[in-house]
Parts: structure tokens; C-alpha cells; sequence
């Protein structure tokens, strides 16, 4: 294998197949980058099993020469970092010894032990199953508004994803820790019926790769999702078992309503939050028609009360507590100036939405406090 290639090209395609590498794999392999020189083509893939990545950079003048084909796997940790601090603007790659590989620059030379590339897992990256097409930064916003409330804890598998129902033309994207519920509905052309749990972990860095305004394609099979942006490849693997049925966590009719200033709202419960413990968190929604408050009070520390001039309650008076994080996370991801919260009671879930985009909405489960 012998390459030469412009630093920027190379360094931009090796910060995205480093999203799927792992340094802690029980397999030495995988915690390196495939290099495979091919069909006029070189080929990056990273992968840690759960998820892979591969991006291809097409052969042009100034861009990629290839002067032989051939294949060896990297450490993803020492050629991201000297790709990144050689000083240079092109770089050369050759094999000189069975793995053993040469990076030169302008002033550098660097020996590199690598791998044979044949220890490298097979991966299948073709495009089969069901296929529809969705636009990258509507997918980008459907991560970013329902990522958050994934669980971290591995007990419960199905939760630790976010799950993508899709019935006739809407696809309903749900993530719940069982505290708190993020859903996003979504319109698609294609009449496509699948109902699958994507890792959250996988979304995270699918998220991240995200860099601009195209068309994604995506291939759905039984056990794996592949991704298609342009010359970048992304597949991971599904979460097995049943995502539980949520629908009957969102009330159907409210009895309170506040309307509220997301900015004002924020700002109020960061400061009644100052006063919790970091393991708590917990602050309390005191409303009646002439006044809305948010407090926080602990005998070790002290209390603290904000007023929200700006905000409008209808209904009789209510308190309900909450996690401070839980509201916070979810009136971040409505993403708007205003926001409206419709409560049925002082300990049933409340929901969160923004009127005027009813796509989105977040759900979070008040605290008991006595």
C-alpha cells in the first residue's frame, strides 16, 4: 500500500471513523482504523462492534494519488494525533514490512507498527432492507430533542435507546429513563411500518458526523440500521427487545395551564437550584392566578424563592416539585421563546410543549417531597 494524501482531507475522514473506535476493545484490532487502498479509492473504517463507521475519499488530483493497493490497520489514538500535529501539507503512507508503515511529511518521518488488515473483523456495509430518505439536520433535531432522555443504566437495555415507530407516512421517535419522556413526531414520504431502537450511544456520534444540509439514506434490517451520508457510512446495531408503550404516559386532556418565557423559566430554576444538593435537585412550582414561583429550600443550606412576572396561569392553585435537570433538559429541547406546561394534577406527569410546534413534546414525572 502506497498513498500519498492532503493532511486536511485525510484528518477531516479520520475525526469521524474515530467516533466508532473503542480503546478499551477486547479485540486489539479494533482499537485501530482500517486503511484500505482500492479501486482507485481509500477506504477509512472504524468500528468497536455496536457501531461502525467508514468513509471513502475518491482519488483526485490534489487531493488523493495512490500508487499501490493494499491494506493495514492503524492505531486510531497515534494516527489521529500524527496526522493532526505533522506539519505539513500532504502526507505520504507506504508499507514497508509486512505492517509496518511509513508517514512521511515535509519534515517528519514517522514508523508506525500496524496490524495485517486480514485480522480485521468482515463487516457488512450493504445497502438492504427497508429504505427511506431523511434530511440530515431534521434527524440532527430529532437526536438533539429526545437524546437526553435516554437511561444509562444497563439493566433495562430497551431505554438506554431511542425508539423509531414508524406507521403509515410519521415516524414517532420516543426516549424515556421512565422519569421523564421525549417524543418527536416526524413526517416521511415513503409508507414504511417498522418499529426499532436505535443505541443511544450510536445517535450521539451520528449527531456529531453531522455537518451539513443533504440527504440521508437509511437502510433498516433486522438487527442493524446502516446510515448513508454521501461518502460516510454509518451502521449500528439495534437494541433487542420490546420498547415499552408509552402512549398512555401523555394525558389526553389537562386541567392547569402555564404559559411561560423559556429565558425567565431557565434563569429561575438555575437560581432555585443553587440551593439544592447535587444528588436532589429538586425544586418546587407554586402557582396561582396572581402569582407563579419557583423555590428550593433544605435545612442544611438555606431557601430561595423566584418570582416569574411574566408568566400566565390558568386553573385553581397547584404546587408540584421536580427535578431541576429533568425540566431543564426538556425546555432546552422544545428549543423556543415560549413554552406552555399542562399539568392534570400535583403528582401526575406534567407535559411540555411549544403551541405553535406541536411535533415535539416532553414529559417529565413530578417528585414526592413529603
Amino acid at each position: 500500500m502506497q498513498f500519498r494524501i492532503q493532511r486536511i482531507e485525510l484528518l477531516n475522514a479520520l475525526s469521524k471513523v474515530s467516533k466508532a473506535v473503542s480503546s478499551k476493545s477486547p479485540l486489539p484490532v479494533l482499537t485501530g482504523i482500517k486503511f484500505e487502498i482500492i479501486d482507485g479509492k481509500l477506504i477509512l473504517t472504524g468500528s468497536d462492534s455496536d457501531i461502525t463507521i467508514q468513509t471513502i475519499i475518491e482519488e483526485k488530483e490534489n487531493i488523493l494519488e495512490i500508487v499501490k493497493e493494499g491494506a493495514v490497520v492503524l492505531s486510531s489514538r497515534f494516527i489521529s494525533e500524527i496526522i493532526r500535529k505533522i506539519d505539513s501539507e500532504f502526507v505520504t503512507f507506504d508499507i514497508i514490512d509486512g505492517s509496518l508503515t511509513k508517514i512521511t511529511g515535509d519534515n517528519s518521518e514517522f514508523n508506525l507498527n500496524g496490524i495485517k488488515s486480514i485480522d480485521y473483523p468482515k463487516i457488512d456495509l450493504n445497502k438492504t432492507g427497508e429504505n427511506f430518505k431523511i434530511n440530515s439536520v431534521l434527524l440532527k433535531n430529532v437526536i438533539d430533542q429526545t437524546i437526553f432522555a435516554t437511561s444509562d443504566k444497563e439493566a433495562r437495555p430497551t431505554l438506554t435507546g431511542v425508539n423509531f415507530k414508524s406507521s403509515v407516512d410519521t415516524i414517532e421517535c420516543t426516549a424515556t429513563d421512565s422519569y421523564r419522556l421525549a417524543k418527536k413526531y416526524i413526517d416521511v414520504e415513503d409508507n414504511l411500518v417498522f418499529n426499532i431502537t436505535i443505541p443511544g450511544k450510536s445517535l450521539n456520534e451520528i449527531s456529531k458526523i453531522i455537518e451539513k444540509d443533504e440527504v440521508i439514506d437509511i437502510y433498516i434490517t433486522d438487527r442493524k440500521i446502516l446510515f448513508v451520508l454521501d461518502n460516510v457510512f454509518i451502521q449500528t446495531r439495534l437494541i433487542d427487545g420490546t420498547f415499552p408503550d408509552t402512549s398512555r404516559l401523555i394525558p389526553t386532556s389537562y386541567d392547569y395551564e402555564l404559559n411561560a418565557d423559556s429565558r425567565e423559566l431557565l434563569s429561575a430554576i438555575d437560581r432555585a437550584s443553587l440551593l439544592t444538593s447535587e444528588s436532589a435537585n429538586i425544586v418546587k412550582l407554586t402557582m396561582d392566578k396572581e402569582n407563579v414561583t419557583i423555590s428550593s429550600s433544605s435545612q442544611e443550606i438555606g431557601s430561595v424563592e423566584e418570582h416569574l412576572t411574566s408568566a400566565i396561569y390558568e386553573g385553581e392553585p397547584l404546587s408540584i416539585s421536580f427535578s431541576a435537570k429533568y425540566l431543564t433538559d426538556a425546555i432546552r429541547a422544545i428549543g423556543s421563546n415560549k413554552i406552555t406546561i399542562f399539568f392534570t394534577g400535583q403528582m401526575k406527569p406534567f407535559v411540555v410543549k411549544n403551541k405553535s410546534d406541536l411535533s415535539i413534546i416532553q414529559l417529565v414525572l413530578p417528585v414526592r417531597t413529603y
